[in-house]
């Protein structure tokens, strides 16, 4: 294994479901941001080039094809200076990065792989509009539950728990989702909601 020290921009990922071959469809890149190596923050759609983003999206479904993959698929990419494109993981299942869908889109990643499943055919994958996920770790909790109404009292904001008995540090506990017309807007209102959280 080599292994080299290289600029990046940006991290994007891109989220392929595929039922068999020539049919799959994949979601809108999306852009991450990590804190403490961990997924913190996902922008849909990503703030890069169409000419950028449409290489990654092709990209994705190659290696879907190449893989014979059947299901949700993601694979993430850094964005190398000058354009360029290195994959930097690939997960075979429905992934923290797509979340966003279940808000945003009309077939959210989780709808894609029980119709892959079931043997039904694929859903449409545009966004309605766009979409910052931010996802609620463990150490939120360290004073007991937070208090939710923060997240609630925005109307385009959607909260998702996920049942989980006990929070740590830096486990994924939930996450919410904000709405809006404009990505810079979307992500105004989510740091807003952040600092209202005390994160």
């Amino acid at each position: 294994m080599l292994e080299q020290l290289a600029p990046l921009e940006r991290e994007i990922s891109v989220i392929v479901a595929r039922r068999a071959p020539r049919d799959l469809v994949h979601f809108p890149v999306a852009e991450n941001r990590h804190a403490r190596g961990i997924l913190d923050t996902t922008i849909a759609p990503a703030r890069v080039g169409r000419e950028l983003a449409e290489r990654a999206a092709a990209a994705a479904e190659r290696i879907a094809e190449r893989l014979d993959y059947v299901g949700v698929l993601c694979v993430e990419f850094f964005v190398l200076p000058r354009g360029g494109l290195a994959v930097n993981e690939i997960a075979p299942r429905p992934h923290n990065s797509g979340h966003y869908t279940i808000d945003a889109c009309i077939t959210s990643q989780f709808e894609q792989q029980a119709r892959v499943l079931a043997g039904l055919p694929l859903g449409a994958t545009a966004q309605h509009c766009p979409a910052v996920m931010v996802n609620l770790l463990g150490d939120l909790w360290h004073a007991g539950a937070p208090d939710w109404t923060k997240v609630l009292a925005r109307p385009a904001a959607k909260l998702h728990l996920y049942g989980k008995a006990e929070p740590r540090p830096g486990r994924k506990m939930g996450h919410y989702t904000v709405l809006a017309g404009h990505v810079e807007t979307a992500i105004e209102t989510a740091e807003a909601i952040r600092a209202e959280l005390g994160f």
